[in-house]
């Protein structure tokens, strides 16, 4: 049996929600920071007066899917779980319910082969967003919608066991803050009256040229920018692991360290030659990320930090032997974590190959055989809400 296909505009059109606030009334604000890539989980929620919105919003409601049109290959995708205002940057879909799932739509435009598409039909160097005339004519497969709930309750399952990887991930990624605390204190207080001195007598921040979306590649060296690795390119500009900072947006002040021969974008500074005599790149990281940045970041509409405020940040420079100490059992804890990494990859790329056979239709096939007569009627339905032509092998 094959299945019927549709544009998104007609399957699932734009429509914001027809509701309306109060100027005073407490209403989540939808930035798409709040959304965690790949998963669409809201990280966190940020509520605000209606009347301070702004006027790049609307708003939206349960029978929404929100999907990031911004840096596609970020694959933000979010079903809501109440109502609110959110940034324009976000395109509120409204699935047509005979037709539609929310929740299929929702897992199709994070799979894989869409996400690659979207990629490749962006416009804007800096700030590529997808074309929008190709979106909503893009042809999506819709299924019968019990096959739909079908693949969803399969994904579902498979989703909830991802999650459940991250989580264990995010515990033991604070293995390392917490021995940092206990071998020199907290930095905000510095209890053990460690030396102070400024990051620009420890290191020396640098900033690259940005690659734009176009530029990057499916394979070659990676490239990090404000959200982590983005990509891969075919240069690098650093032989060695480095710490980064994100330097401006939505997750300004973020620290992490970039792989070897990697490029790093000016969305982000790297610490380049810390002093072999005063600190390593496993304290560095952990001081800043215990640390936080907040005091070095400018600007509420557009955070960023500058290369002179960063230069300024104080850090403490406990004696040598001790920061020795401290990097070794840091480097083992990071080996323990590196396993735990490539458990979770493994589990990322079995829940994409699950995606793809989703939508291709490998994943209900045997399910789908046992059902047919039911499915075909479910089809004819479809087709005539839709006043699409039913397909050949089934007409």
């Amino acid at each position: 049996m094959t299945w019927l296909t549709a544009s998104l505009r007609r399957i699932a059109p734009p429509s914001s929600a027809r509701i309306t606030f109060k100027p005073d009334q407490k209403v989540w604000n939808l930035s798409l920071d709040q959304i965690e890539s790949d998963t669409g989980e809201i990280v966190e929620k940020r509520f605000t007066q209606a009347d301070e919105a702004g006027s790049s919003t609307f708003n939206f409601d349960t029978g929404n899917v929100l999907y990031s049109k911004l840096r596609p290959y970020l694959n933000k995708v979010t079903l809501p779980d109440e109502p609110g205002i959110a940034t324009t940057e976000l395109i509120p879909l409204r699935p047509i319910a005979e037709a539609l799932d929310a929740k299929f739509l929702a897992y199709y435009l994070r799979s894989p082969a869409f996400v690659n598409q979207a990629s490749h039909h962006v416009a804007g160097a800096k700030m590529p967003r997808v074309v929008m005339d190709w979106f909503w004519e893009h042809e999506a497969p819709l299924p019968p919608l019990s096959e739909q709930h079908r693949i969803v309750e399969l994904l579902g399952q498979a989703d909830a066991l991802r999650r459940l990887r991250r989580a264990a991930d995010a515990k033991a990624a604070r293995i390392l803050p917490a021995l940092f605390l206990r071998m020199f204190g907290d930095p905000a207080a510095n209890p053990k009256g460690w030396a102070v001195e400024p990051l620009n007598e420890i290191s020396s921040p640098r900033q690259w040229p940005t690659i734009s979306g176009k530029e990057l590649t499916e394979s070659g060296f990676p490239v990090y920018g404000a959200n982590g690795k983005i990509g891969f390119y075919s240069s690098y500009n650093h032989e060695h692991p480095t710490v980064l900072i994100t330097c401006r947006g939505a997750t300004c002040g973020t620290i992490n360290v970039c792989e070897p021969k990697s490029y790093v974008t000016g969305n982000a500074m790297a610490l380049d030659d810390p002093d072999p005599n005063k600190t390593t790149i496993e304290f560095l990281e952990t001081y800043l990320n215990v640390r936080g940045l907040d005091d070095a970041i400018t600007g509420a509409a557009q955070p960023q930090i500058t290369r002179q405020n960063l230069q300024k940040v104080n850090v403490f420079v406990p004696p040598f032997p001790l920061v020795e100490e401290f990097s070794e059992q840091a480097r083992t804890i990071k080996q323990m974590l590196g396993k735990t990494v490539s458990a979770g990859e493994q589990v990322e790329r079995t829940f994409a190959l699950l995606l793809q056979k989703a939508f291709a239709g490998e994943l209900t096939a045997k399910w789908r055989q046992a059902h047919m007569a039911e499915l075909l009627q479910e089809m004819q339905q479809q087709a005539q809400a839709l006043n699409l032509p039913l397909p050949g092998s089934v007409a």
